[in-house]
């Protein structure tokens, strides 16, 4: 999915055999540390708080992202255990690639997905990342590295984080095709997107993307508004419906996208969905008034339907899931002592307490290992291992989600990371995609 409006949730780290510190792993951090003769985990690298906790204190950096995850706690959590200020500014998707590229003087971090990232750390206003900096880099998720679970895991289309995640060198805006020593951005957050239902309004399984297409549920069913994302979902919807077969879902031509628009443009024109959103209070809202019984969702708009007493499923389906993820950059400007709190706040977030919180509200943090210490074993084996609550689920602010008893939509760590069909994406013809998407809305 994406995010842009949200209330947050999340989830727990993979079992030993597929841990993100696995043998090969540990060679593949090696070899990149080697390449700069860096040596990760000497005792010349050291990590949050020791090294600047005097220094950094009282140093404001002005953050800017997606709902999902710029969120006051967490600023207040940082002032509380560095000493520095988080200056947060909330935009939708769209707004933040506009702002990263055009304004790149107004951001100091810039905390964006990766398809995002795609568009902009091409245009030379982000600085490389480098990882020797960072103590707590061998606990990220191998997905952020290599694009798989475990050695046999199948790679799926899209925008794969791993494939923007590295430029060849300290000054490099090209792409790497390998891991290097220099990140464009530090892995933080992601999740398995599916379609969300009201169970108690639909009197079937709904097993497939297709489903949304039914007539059963005509004018009840909603895609999001949000082009990059939004045309994911439409191709999992016409590769289930057998209407088109893709060569990538994620890089698109343009006879693939006019077909796909065409589909989307039909059913609309039948009046099969109710309405497109863009954000999440829009997704809650469609879901819980039942205006809606089936639509593109994203875990935290279901966990907020539930919270309001009301029926909802984030569903599972056959073909698998769409997935994002996000990372925090830094822009090319930031130098200095600014620079140092970055590395310490990029650090910080890796080690623990922030993944933490945004796995009790359904995502996945990008250092799992690290959020287990601040978890319980319940809320641990509930977010990640798929095994039934032994207590009620709470969300970071003390709110109920689910009751004793109650196992994650979807399962384990495993059973969802392990069935993504796509990420979210930018296309080669991404300028023609979304000119042919706002025509499918306009229509």
């Amino acid at each position: 999915m994406s995010q842009d409006d949200l209330t947050h949730t999340s989830e727990v780290p993979p079992s030993d055999n597929t841990s993100p510190e696995n043998p090969s792993r540990r060679t593949l951090i090696k070899a990149a540390g080697a390449a700069s003769g860096l040596a990760l985990g000497s005792g010349a690298i050291t990590g949050f708080p020791m090294v600047w906790s005097q220094n950094i204190k009282n140093v404001t950096l002005r953050q800017f992202g997606t709902g999902v995850s710029n969120i006051n706690a967490i600023a207040e959590k940082a002032k509380e255990d560095l000493g520095i200020n988080l200056q947060l500014t909330a935009l939708d998707s769209d707004a933040v690639a506009q702002r990263a590229v055009t304004q790149p003087k107004s951001y100091d971090i810039a905390d964006i997905e990766y398809w995002i990232g795609k568009k902009v750390f091409p245009a030379g206003v982000m600085q490389p990342l480098d990882i020797s900096r960072l103590k707590n880099f061998d606990k990220i998720s191998s997905l952020f590295v290599t694009g798989k679970l475990t050695e046999d895991s199948t790679i799926a289309q899209g925008t794969a984080p791993h494939t923007v995640g590295f430029v060849e060198s300290k000054d490099s805006t090209k792409f790497a095709t390998e891991p290097t020593n220099w990140m464009t951005l530090i892995p933080t957050i992601y999740n398995a997107d599916t379609l969300g239902i009201r169970p108690d309004l639909i009197d079937r399984p709904i097993k497939n993307w297709k489903d949304i297409m039914d007539p059963a549920f005509k004018g009840k069913t909603s895609i999001l508004n949000i082009p990059s994302i939004g045309i994911m979902d439409a191709a999992m919807i016409c590769e289930s419906m057998g209407e088109i077969q893709y060569a990538d879902k994620g890089n698109m031509t343009r006879e693939e996208i006019d077909k796909t628009i065409d589909i989307l443009k039909e059913a609309k024109k039948s009046g099969q969905f109710r309405a497109f959103w863009k954000s999440f209070d829009e997704s809650v809202n469609l879901m819980a008034s039942g205006e809606v019984v089936i639509q593109s969702m994203w875990s935290p708009a279901v966990a907020a339907v539930r919270a309001k007493g009301i029926p909802c499923i984030y569903q599972p389906l056959e073909e698998g899931y769409r997935s994002w993820g996000g990372g925090i950059g830094l822009a090319k400007h930031l130098s200095g002592l600014e620079l140092d709190a970055a590395y310490e706040y990029i650090d910080w977030y890796l080690s623990g307490w922030v993944g933490a919180y945004l796995m009790r509200q359904g995502y996945y943090s990008a250092a799992p290992s690290t959020s287990k210490a601040f978890m319980s074993e319940n809320e641990w084996n509930f977010w990640m291992e798929g095994k039934p609550a032994t207590a009620d689920i709470l969300s970071p602010e003390g709110k109920l989600m689910e009751k004793a008893g109650a196992v994650r939509d979807g399962g384990s760590y495993m059973e969802r990371m392990g069935h993504v069909a796509c990420w979210n994406s930018v296309m080669d013809e991404n300028k023609y995609m979304i000119r042919k998407w706002n025509e499918f809305i306009a229509s």
